[in-house]
């Protein structure tokens, strides 16, 4: 099917069109965006660097902060210039492969934290097969799993959106280009597409959910007959991943479950799982956790010490 269009370029009208407003948005995406690199490479090194990488929930984390990187890197840049620029231009082509990637990296950042929760489900439902059923062999596989539902994910997505004809306007009512704001400007019938576009990214982030939220609910009842030692380390680790998991599919859930509709929430509801859960999660996953933390201390003060010599 050919696309039939005359649309070149988009103009994304962003979050706001107050000038004042917009140069303090820039300011606040910059702090984020800068506290997001940092937490997360530091996260990456501390672990990559030290025998954490050896244990699976690690080794889940390391490329889940991999992951947070790409996925906000997607988006944030051009909203940051967007903030400064006069007209918010993204041409048709930039604009398909940030809707491709925007997907892509936040694909694979849902299932890897399936992965860390069935890790989590294994390490203290099953401790004493533990280290065989989460061989590196099966992490590695889980992680190839994980890249592979991502680009399925994103490849029907763009699929979804490529072919659709633009002929009319060619203002895109969000700060980057996403489905449902396409899917607003096309001129044919979007109706099955919307419908489609549910049955994936919707019933992809309902089932993920719910599936995460059984295995924390295993958890929680494997866990009421451990020592109260035990019972809080295993809740430390379990309520850091679940403060994520909210964080992330909350306002996920809220945009892709329901008709191909858009409200002016959803720009808001998109920061959350766009910026604030990847600018978060190193701190959720090092202040709530001893062993990263340690880690931490390890590499850094091992480097300033160094440095001091």
């Amino acid at each position: 099917m050919d696309r039939s269009s005359n649309i070149t370029v988009f103009i994304l009208l962003g979050l706001s069109q107050n000038k004042n407003t917009e140069v303090l948005c820039f300011v606040f995406f910059l702090f984020c965006y800068i506290a997001i690199w940092m937490g997360n490479v530091l996260i990456m090194i501390s672990i990559t660097c030290t025998q954490l990488i050896d244990q699976p929930m690690y080794f889940f984390l390391n490329y889940l902060s991999l992951s947070d990187l790409c996925y906000t890197s997607t988006v944030t840049p051009k909203l940051m210039t967007d903030s400064l620029a006069e007209r918010k231009i993204i041409s048709y082509n930039n604009c398909m492969i940030q809707l491709f990637t925007t997907h892509l990296f936040g694909g694979i950042e849902i299932f890897i934290l399936t992965g860390m929760a069935y890790d989590r489900y294994v390490a203290i439902c099953k401790p004493l097969h533990y280290t065989i059923i989460m061989s590196r062999h099966r992490c590695n596989m889980i992680i190839m799993a994980c890249c592979t539902g991502g680009f399925v994910h994103s490849a029907s997505q763009l699929l979804l959106t490529v072919f659709l004809p633009f002929c009319g306007p060619n203002e895109i009512d969000h700060y980057f280009c996403d489905v449902y704001p396409l899917l607003k400007l096309a001129c044919s019938n979007t109706h099955i597409i919307g419908l489609l576009v549910i049955a994936n990214s919707g019933l992809i982030a309902l089932v993920t959910f719910v599936v995460l939220m059984m295995s924390y609910f295993f958890i929680l009842y494997t866990i009421r007959a451990y020592s109260v030692e035990s019972r809080s380390k295993a809740l430390s680790t379990c309520s850091s991943h679940l403060i994520v998991v909210v964080l992330f599919f909350a306002p996920a859930l809220f945009i892709y479950i329901r008709p191909a509709t858009t409200f002016p929430e959803d720009k808001v509801f998109a920061l959350f799982y766009t910026i604030i859960a990847p600018m978060f999660n190193p701190l959720i996953y090092t202040l709530r956790n001893t062993e990263m933390k340690n880690a931490l201390q390890k590499v850094w003060g091992h480097q300033v010490f160094l440095k001091g010599r």
